[in-house]
């Protein structure tokens, strides 16, 4: 199986794809592939990487991802033993050449434009969630006016981007294999002390090539996305009240309080302490 890009498994005759991911962790490879993806949440959370941004997704998000828009997610186990997705992949082709050109269709177009950042519901989140639990006994005819519906939908909610850079050319097999082994070692060891000279091994690179690549398909540096790894990490174990704030901080790889609220307010723009108090 190639990491990137990633070919989505399509039934024959079938142009829109419903596809349901169940298990303790979601597809945890950094991949792009040529469908636009919807998906929602119905169980699970933990954080998805989004072209040069790390957000936290959790039961009942809706999130919308774009053609070869580089992403992964890493589940959280720790809260949540089992993850359930459900997911419709489809192209701007997918149902004819001209489809969503035809007059009755082009509002559908700021579908298409959201998804090239990556976007998360932050309303109707109940609304497209319903339609989504509806496609797993629907016929295929049935599936594509849910399709319809939670389109309408999408389009009346408030959309987050999840991105604010998207690497514009579309990743080679040998340079989503280094990118997702980046992602991969960086997300499974922020919690520990991580070097230039080691990532830039993982990468097989040196490290003054290193920090050129990821800066160039990225648009930031290296350790700036590891502290927002981390950052994101600290904000799902601050919602447990068991845990002292230091304790956050440790666990989240940071070696000093002080530098953890200042990074943290820094990110989030509010204490740690006040978060908790929100959330």
């Amino acid at each position: 199986m190639k990491v990137l890009p990633f070919k989505i498994p399509k039934p024959k005759n079938v142009s829109l794809i419903y596809q349901e991911d169940k298990g303790k962790i979601l597809y945890d490879k950094l991949h792009q592939h040529e469908e636009i993806q919807l998906c929602a949440i119905v169980k699970g959370e933990g954080s998805i990487v989004v072209g040069d941004s790390i957000n936290e997704y959790k039961s009942g998000d809706v999130l919308i991802i774009g053609s070869n828009v580089p992403h992964v997610f890493k589940s959280d186990i720790s809260n949540c033993s089992t993850t359930f997705m459900q997911t419709l992949f489809f192209t701007k082709t997918s149902f004819g050449e001209r489809f969503f050109e035809l007059g009755d269709f082009t509002e559908i177009q700021q579908i298409f434009s959201i998804s090239e950042s990556g976007g998360i519901l932050t309303s109707n989140k109940e609304e497209v969630l319903k339609l989504f639990l509806s496609l797993k006994k629907a016929s295929n005819l049935e599936r594509f006016i849910l399709f319809l519906k939670i389109v309408n939908e999408l389009l009346k909610a408030e959309i987050k981007p999840l991105s604010t850079f998207i690497y514009p050319r579309k990743y080679s097999d040998n340079e989503g294999k280094r990118m997702s082994n980046i992602m991969e070692y960086t997300m499974n060891n922020f919690q520990k002390e991580i070097s230039l000279n080691t990532i830039a091994e993982i990468s097989y690179m040196t490290p003054n090539a290193f920090c050129r690549y990821f800066k160039q398909r990225t648009n930031k540096t290296f350790f700036q996305f590891l502290i927002e790894v981390r950052i994101e990490n600290a904000c799902r174990l601050l919602k447990n009240k068991d845990l002292l704030i230091t304790e956050v901080s440790e666990k989240s790889g940071f070696k000093n309080i002080s530098n953890f609220n200042r990074k943290f307010k820094d990110i989030k723009g509010i204490t740690p302490s006040k978060y908790r108090s929100l959330h």
